[in-house]
Order: C-alpha cells, then sequence, then structure tokens
C-alpha cells in the first residue's frame, strides 16, 4: 500500500509540473510576449483598458501576468500568488469574448481554470516552491 501511495504521489508532482510548465510556456510564447513587445515597441499603444487606467497601464498589467507570473508558475516560485493576476486577466479577456462565439472563449476558458487548479493545488514538489519548503 506505501508503494501505491509514494507511486500516486509522484504522479500528482510530476502532473502539476507538466500543467505548470506546459500552460505557462503556451501563455508567455503564445500571449504575453507579444504584448511584451507592443509595451516596448515605442509605437503609439492602443489596448483594451477595462479599469479605466490608461492603455498603456493596462497593457503593463496584462505583461506582468502573462509575462513575469507566466515565468514564476514555470519555474513553481511563488506559484499561487503568480496565479492570482493571470486568473484576473483569464476573467477580463472571458468578459472581453462573452458575446463571441464559443471557441473565441475557449482560450480564456481553460487557461483560468487551469489558473485555479494551480491555485487550489500549489505548484508540488516538483518546483523551487518544492525545494524551498523540503529545505525548512
Amino acid at each position: 500500500m506505501s508503494y501505491l501511495k509514494s507511486q500516486n504521489t509522484f504522479a500528482n508532482n510530476l502532473g502539476l509540473f507538466i500543467l505548470r510548465v506546459s500552460f505557462g510556456a503556451a501563455m508567455l510564447f503564445g500571449h504575453g510576449l507579444g504584448k511584451w513587445t507592443k509595451l516596448f515597441g515605442g509605437e503609439e499603444i492602443h489596448f483594451l483598458d477595462p479599469f479605466g487606467l490608461g492603455a498603456t497601464t493596462s497593457l503593463a498589467l496584462a505583461v506582468f501576468a502573462e509575462v513575469i507570473c507566466s515565468v514564476l508558475i514555470m519555474l513553481g516560485l511563488l506559484t499561487r500568488l503568480a496565479t492570482i493576476p493571470l486568473i484576473i486577466t483569464m476573467l477580463i479577456a472571458f468578459n472581453v469574448h462573452l458575446s463571441d462565439s464559443f471557441g473565441m472563449q475557449e482560450k480564456s476558458i481553460l487557461y483560468l481554470v487551469i489558473y485555479i487548479v494551480l491555485l487550489l493545488q500549489g505548484p508540488g514538489k516538483l518546483s523551487v516552491d518544492g525545494l524551498l519548503i523540503k529545505k525548512r
């Protein structure tokens, strides 16, 4: 019974690792770096402003979530905290696409669910957070 429990624990940690790295990389390369280029490209910024903070500030917040927080999630560093800006960003993305087809809403829903799972489960032992907790 102990063997099965240790295998299950390893499988759960490996699953969280795969989830973190794959979805973190997908967000970073599929969405974040494009916004990063737009933010630091020197051209006039046109971006959705859902909170009335200005297009540049809204884009900077999206870049923070989609680049910085995605890297943190991939590393498994401050994972639960890093999911919060991404959850907010995905709620905004879902709201923006609310009147669109499900196909347009699907990405934000999938990312949102993944980030909620990571918020609730944490990064697992195969992470920087896991290593830091182990050393204490």
